[in-house]
């Protein structure tokens, strides 16, 4: 089957699955505006005593920061319910009704789960961007913007990578829930750009848990400050990661037994 009509069956299905408890979504709002809120007052504080924040001005801050919620909204929404739905299929052997479907099993463990009402952080981080870009007061140009979706969709698709690498290992260890918890930690690093950091951090946020590809590489081509070879830095290593990323599932489901055993 086709992969977009495959993800958009799956996509369909959970949304007239979710669409049963609509009180989810004001919660899923209420929690939104409500982290929404804290990194505004936060940011605030900081711009209310400099400037800038290592070069970073306050509008910049704001396109890094609906970034931040943007990518969040993306995990929440696409890649953690599938990755949870894939560490307990994993636990108790109940893998075995997707390897035996006739389509690509990475593909049905990356779609087949979807919180929609967290979707409203999508939508809360784009007008977080937008309301950054306007405060700039800078010419955006289409080059711009064009940078801007490429690098944030690479940016997507690097953390997806990184998620399903860390999920896949529940193949052979236990407890990788406190794995997932712990780089759900680390994300929250993202609301800031990499380049604030110290030298050894800023090497850990861009090789091993990559924000600075998927959130502060997006703000720098809003911001005018995105090179060239950063884009083409940005297009290899996500080229890297789903390619390493292919060979660590493939060794998961080598080493899974399934319920039969």
């Amino acid at each position: 089957m086709n992969p977009f009509k495959l993800g958009w069956m799956h996509l369909r299905i959970s949304a007239l699955n979710e669409l049963q408890y609509r009180a989810n979504f004001f919660l899923a709002a209420f929690n939104a505006l409500l982290a929404l809120a804290t990194g505004l007052i936060v940011i605030a504080l900081v711009y209310s005593h400099t400037e800038s924040l290592n070069g970073w001005s306050e509008p910049e801050l704001l396109i890094v920061m609906g970034i931040h919620v943007f990518i969040g909204g993306v995990i929440r929404a696409f890649v953690e319910p599938n990755m949870h739905q894939l560490m307990q299929d994993i636990e108790e052997g109940t893998l075995d009704y997707t390897l035996t479907r006739p389509a690509d099993a990475q593909l049905l463990v990356s779609v087949r789960a979807t919180s929609i009402w967290q979707t409203v952080d999508l939508v809360i981080g784009l007008i977080v961007v937008a309301v950054g870009v306007v405060q700039l007061q800078a010419a955006t140009s289409f080059a711009h913007v064009a940078a801007f979706l490429i690098t944030v969709m690479l940016g997507a698709v690097i953390i997806y990578c990184v998620w399903l690498m860390i999920t896949t290992s529940a193949f052979k260890l236990i407890n990788v829930g406190n794995m997932v918890q712990m780089l759900q930690g680390i994300y929250q690093a993202g609301r800031w750009p990499v380049s604030i950091y110290p030298l050894w951090l800023r090497g850990g946020l861009t090789f091993i848990v990559p924000l600075a590809f998927a959130i502060t590489v997006p703000a720098e081509a809003l911001a005018n400050r995105l090179a060239g070879s950063t884009i083409a830095a940005a297009i290899g290593f996500a080229f890297v990661v789903m390619l390493v990323t292919r060979l660590v599932w493939r060794w998961g489901l080598s080493n899974y037994s399934g319920a039969s055993v």
